[in-house]
């Protein structure tokens, strides 16, 4: 299965998901990619759009290969290969760059605070695919350290061993691709997966703000 773009994904990931909109859950999406598939699937249900930066940690001498992933708040995450054969000194610096970074890009790009928004709350973790699910497991960190009720990751595609892993460590995984074998990177399931600009991910946020405060105004003047 391939989708057109990220927007159709999100389409076709709502449509999953209908079981989840009496929860009046929030839906948390991975920057950048993730945020087009999540503010679909946030007016599909009704739901808060939430950004989330979790960021990879890089071997430090092959910063390409991930070793870790962390957001602004919560556990790091380690890969398979644990993070214990490396300098501590190094590992708290490479820590707190990358936590800076996280919380750069959350007051770069705006939106309501991940801590504000799920507290007690079903949060849907979205992204536009999974691989390793290294930076997923980073966001499944954060929001539960946020005070998360529940949590489903949901996502266009991913490859099963990732699904089951996932699905073994919280409530519910939701993918409506999985090939097999899978090809390797995400954007062999798109048509169209160009890079999610900054300027995107503020206009979805404040779009979804904008329905969220409409939709609150709405049900107040009806009561």
């Amino acid at each position: 299965m391939r989708f057109a773009d990220r927007s159709v994904a999100g389409a076709a990931l709502a449509e999953r998901l209908t079981h989840l909109r009496t929860a009046t859950p929030v839906v948390v999406a991975l920057t950048r990619g993730g945020v087009p598939v999540g503010a679909v699937v946030a007016e599909a249900l009704d739901a808060p759009l939430v950004a989330l930066s979790p960021r990879k940690i890089g071997h430090p001498l092959q910063p390409e290969y991930a070793i870790a992933a962390v957001c602004e708040d919560g556990p790091v995450v380690a890969g398979d290969e644990g993070v214990g054969g490396f300098d501590p000194a190094w590992l708290a610096g490479a820590e707190r760059e990358a936590r800076r970074e996280a919380r750069r890009r959350r007051e770069a790009y705006g939106g309501p605070e991940l801590g504000s928004s799920v507290v007690g709350r079903l949060v849907v973790l979205v992204d536009d695919g999974l691989a390793t699910g290294l930076t997923m497991r980073a966001a499944i960190g954060a929001v539960r350290a946020a005070g998360a009720a529940s949590v489903v990751v949901a996502v266009p595609v991913a490859p099963r061993d990732t699904v089951e892993r996932l699905a073994t460590e919280i409530d519910e995984v939701v993918a409506v691709s999985v090939p097999e074998p899978f090809p390797g990177a995400i954007g062999y399931a798109y048509v169209r997966f160009g890079q999610v600009d900054d300027g995107v991910v503020r206009r979805l946020l404040g779009a979804a703000q904008r329905r969220v405060r409409a939709s609150a105004s709405s049900a107040t003047s009806s009561a």
